[in-house]
């Protein structure tokens, strides 16, 4: 049962229509890909469709052979970018993404309560633990799961801490009296733990009005129970409905087990949109997008998700469970392993139908590769079932995408009364409070 009456819909503003071979088309606007007006052209037509949030995902490193054929992980600084397409905006949330591994929670409090008061009230935080990248931050291996999410729980609540150690109440600013400050209210909060010592007051007022929401993105055991106690919003890997559906139920598990009620916590997908005016031409934009990786590169994606080398496996011998590696090696996503064990449990697939597989071509999202009244279809069908609560688009192959994702999906979803048709407040939270 679905536990919200409307979707919760954000836009992913990593350009994943201009991945692989997308960048190559005469209309992607390539060259401006290091620019706000880039991302801001974008959020601007995301709150023209009255949309929740735009969101930047990031990462921390730069795998080198991607740049070869296309940007990979190279992007401006997310918090950066949110800061300068805030002036430009009125009331769509803005989400933007910190790491907890290599962060330091003095800093990401101070950062993210300024970009609150930059857009009055529109501000989010993606708090992720990182895969990859200990190697630029003076680590010489990758913590595993549970040391990650045991720092980010800490790193989490020294930043709540330090918003709430200024609260907005202790600004009096009275010309008459001489006082700015009621220094009663202002309180150091004398952090020492595990991994932080961080003596406090934040040097920041926090913002008058509704708080900052929370965003995480790890479905691994330790992930799910850390969503389940702080997130509002879950970014979630879910290829198939049964998927969805299990980590539904697993979120409202861990919220209620921290005492909060399990709509607390929205399940958001992200969706990969490969859309056309037909069947048959959203097919050929996924093959088009995909045409330059080949087999050894499929087997590379295989290998990193799982550990499984199939690089002398004939395309006809069938791949078991029982072939995947038992443990996980360095900087391996223990969710995106178990999403990618699920698909071959289920389809006994042969290896070369595994290395065909959208999952491994691409990321191991919900994928969508059809009209718009497919994607319509499959939604509703999805948010009917209760396995999500909305969705973050993340558009494929070509700018053609994103404009249907935009300009008829959304207003779809809308008119079926799926989703808002107009704004009804001026921060984030507001909008995910908004039934």
């Amino acid at each position: 049962m679905k536990l919200r009456p409307k979707l919760c819909i954000g836009m992913s503003l990593a350009p994943t229509w201009l991945s692989l071979e997308g960048w190559r088309l005469p209309d992607s606007n390539i060259e401006g890909l290091y620019s706000s007006d880039f991302a801001l052209d974008v959020a601007k037509r995301a709150e023209a469709a009255h949309l929740d949030f735009v969101f930047r995902p990031d990462a921390s490193f730069l795998p080198l052979p991607i740049m070869e054929h296309s940007f990979g992980f190279s992007s401006l600084d997310p918090t950066l970018l949110m800061t300068s397409i805030a002036r430009e905006t009125e009331k769509i949330g803005l989400i933007t993404t910190i790491s907890t591994t290599f962060g330091h929670p003095y800093l990401t409090a101070r950062q993210l309560m300024s970009l609150h008061w930059l857009s009055h009230g529109r501000a989010g935080w993606n708090v992720v633990t990182a895969l990859q990248g200990n190697e630029n931050f003076g680590q010489a291996d990758m913590p595993s799961s549970e040391a990650r999410y045991a720092r980010a729980v800490e790193f989490t609540e020294v930043v709540q801490r330090l918003w709430a150690s200024f609260p907005s109440e202790a600004l009096l600013v009275d010309r008459d009296s001489g006082r700015y400050a009621d220094t009663d209210l202002i309180l150091p909060i004398h952090h020492r733990g595990a991994h932080f010592s961080v003596q406090g007051p934040l040097n920041l007022p926090a913002w008058p009005g509704p708080r900052l929401p929370l965003m995480q993105a790890g479905g691994s055991k330790f992930g799910i129970d850390f969503a389940g106690q702080v997130a509002d919003m879950v970014f979630a890997m879910a290829p198939d409905l049964a998927s969805a559906s299990q980590m539904r139920a697993e979120l409202s598990t861990r919220a209620i087990a921290h005492r909060r009620q399990p709509r607390d916590i929205r399940m958001l997908p992200g969706l990969s949109l490969y859309l056309g005016d037909t069947r048959e031409e959203a097919r050929a934009l996924f093959e088009a997008t995909h045409r330059r990786v080949n087999r050894g590169q499929r087997v590379a994606r295989l290998r990193d998700a799982t550990g499984l080398d199939l690089s002398n496996w004939p395309d006809d011998r069938r791949v078991a469970v029982t072939d995947l590696p038992a443990d996980l090696g360095p900087g391996q996503s223990a969710h995106h392993r178990d999403l990618l064990r699920q698909i071959i449990r289920d389809t006994k697939p042969t290896a070369a139908e595994l290395l065909a597989r959208p999952e491994i071509l691409t990321s191991v999202h919900w994928q969508i590769i059809g009209t718009v009244d497919d994607a319509f279809a499959e939604i509703t069908r999805w948010f009917e079932a209760g396995a999500i609560d909305g969705f973050i688009a993340v558009p494929g192959g070509a700018p053609h995408s994103l404009d249907l994702t935009l300009e008829q999906l959304i207003p779809r979803l809308s008119e079926a009364g799926l989703f808002r048709k107009s704004y009804r407040g001026n921060t984030l939270l507001s909008h995910l409070d908004d039934d």
